[in-house]
């Protein structure tokens, strides 16, 4: 019996996806999540085979999610999401992921990707993996990253400084150079630039 963990903030589809998982025969899903923190904690408790997460859950993110289960548990990780951009599909791999799929996948397929994944093999979906060897490069530095992903939130430069344990002037130098090479007027739309390529 392949073990399960589903994870997503929209209640019916968790829901739905979860009862049509525990009508086959080798699957049983053992936890339900609407949250990234519910998720991880839940994985600890339940130690599932498999662990799938939507990409797009609050208060972090799905991938935020799998990395931290990853680093714990032997627990592999799918994820599914609308929105598959390929820069977050080239970090998920990095981070161990072994299945990313869009939600628009049906349940009996997910069901023969989650026995695939179970056996030792991975699965990307094809049009994301073209999409991944067609896309630009990401522009930002490291630093840049770790800023706007701090300024997702919209806290002030006071709080990002202290998220990412830099001055405030520093904080508002890094915001400055992304916004600059995004092409944008804001922080804001900096962090939104960033998070719809992927990069953050």
């Amino acid at each position: 019996m392949i073990r399960l963990l589903l994870a997503d903030d929209e209640e019916m589809l968790r829901g739905a996806l979860g009862t049509l998982l525990d009508l086959e025969d080798d699957l049983a899903v053992v936890a339900q999540a609407a949250t990234t923190t519910d998720a991880v904690r839940l994985a600890v408790a339940h130690r599932p085979d498999i662990a799938v997460l939507d990409l797009e859950m609050p208060p972090a993110d799905g991938l935020h999610a799998a990395e931290q289960i990853r680093a714990t548990l032997p627990t592999h990780c799918v994820l599914v999401t609308r929105h598959a951009r390929p820069a977050v599909l080239r970090r998920a791999l990095a981070a161990g992921v072994r299945a990313f799929v869009p939600k628009s996948t049906p349940a009996a397929r997910l069901a023969e990707i989650i026995r695939d994944v179970a056996a030792g093999r991975r699965y990307v979906d094809p049009e994301i993996a073209a999409s991944a060897l067609t896309e630009n490069e990401c522009p930002l530095t490291d630093r840049e990253i770790e800023v706007l992903r701090a300024a997702r939130s919209g806290a002030p430069v006071s709080e990002i400084a202290a998220a990412v344990h830099l001055a405030p002037g520093t904080v508002r130098n890094y915001l400055s150079a992304a916004m600059t090479k995004l092409g944008v007027a804001t922080r804001h739309a900096a962090a939104r630039r960033a998070w719809e390529e992927g990069w953050i």
